[in-house]
């Protein structure tokens, strides 16, 4: 296994991050401890999950499958980089009008206990604000999550779905406080979806935050069977976007047979080919698709092939303002 920091951090993680979103909704219990010990025997550290997962009345589910799972013993928790997220509603009736997404010291005392809970831990490497949220100040947030690091529940803090802008208020009000602020940005990013590469990425690895992709495969559309329209199946579902990138997937789908590598290894090889990237996250339904997404690691893309990718996938055109500007 491949090790990487996490952003300017001394903790370092598995250069992939196995994602739990589907452990409860699509992926029995059962399932899901069996991709979790394969991903510990494969040297994998880094779990990423969220407080909301389960969703609606299930939120929390999932927390709740990991947590037995550390119960089972055995040195797992020990084994693992843990991170969640906070923002999203729990349906809690207990919340009463504060039962809403957002982030407030509030909030973030009460849904983190919960999360602690539900993981049967006592800390959480890394707790991650799920969205931005601009109605609450960088003084509450940056209070509350001090507060959680002072009383070792948490380690470190990150971010989801920040824009440029929001990764640089949120460390200059950090540093004003003394305070190490964000190590990471978990964000959209994968070879349909590059423009990140604008700003975010910019932003990122300038002020010392590692990109932990989502979606690395686009909700599929970068997978081994997109073109396969199969009834029924999550590329089916996606029929309509499929047609849309109809040429860039079959171009891709030939390189892909040239290279001897299913599409998905490429998509997140990638991935990890760029230095902004500290691990892209995973999110297998099955063992099997765990046990293939694994192949990435081993895949090297040389400057011809990348050079390809972006002719079949292209990006913004560089970082901002010179992808537009002068």
């Amino acid at each position: 296994m491949q090790y990487a920091k996490l952003g300017k951090s001394g903790m370092k993680v598995s250069r992939l991050c196995l994602g739990t979103m589907n452990f409860g909704p699509q992926t029995d219990e059962k399932e899901a401890f069996r991709i979790m010990d394969a991903a510990v025997d494969a040297g994998i550290n880094f779990f990423d999950t969220a407080n909301v997962y389960g969703w609606g009345e299930n939120s929390g589910l999932t927390e709740t499958i990991i947590g037995r799972w550390f119960k089972l013993g055995g040195g797992r928790r020990e084994k693992v980089v843990l991170a969640t997220k906070v923002y999203g509603a729990m349906s809690d009736k207990h919340d009463g009008p504060n039962d809403e997404g957002g982030l407030s010291s509030y909030i973030i005392r009460r849904h983190l206990e919960a999360s602690l809970q539900r993981l049967q831990t006592d800390h959480i490497e890394l707790y991650q604000m799920h969205h931005i949220d601009r109605s609450v100040s960088w003084d509450e947030l940056w209070s509350a999550f001090e507060l959680a690091v002072s009383q070792g529940k948490i380690g470190y803090v990150g971010s989801s779905n920040f824009a440029g802008w929001d990764i640089a208020v949120a460390q200059q009000e950090a540093k004003a406080r003394g305070f190490l602020g964000l190590v990471s940005e978990q964000h959209k990013y994968s070879l349909t979806c590059r423009l990140p590469e604008l700003e975010v990425l910019p932003a990122s690895r300038n002020l010392g935050l590692g990109i932990i992709p989502w979606s690395p495969l686009d909700g599929g559309l970068l997978g081994r069977n997109a073109l396969k329209k199969i009834e029924g199946s999550r590329s089916g579902g996606n029929a309509e976007r499929v047609e849309q990138h109809k040429d860039q997937l079959e171009a891709f789908a030939a390189l892909s047979q040239e290279l001897g590598e299913p599409q998905d290894n490429i998509a997140l090889a990638w991935l990890l080919a760029n230095p902004a990237v500290t691990a892209p996250i995973i999110g297998p339904r099955t063992l099997e698709q765990f046990e293939s997404a694994l192949r990435s690691l081993d895949v090297v893309l040389d400057e011809s092939v990348l050079k390809r990718l972006d002719e079949i996938f292209p990006g913004p055109g560089g970082e901002a303002p010179k992808a537009y500007a002068w």
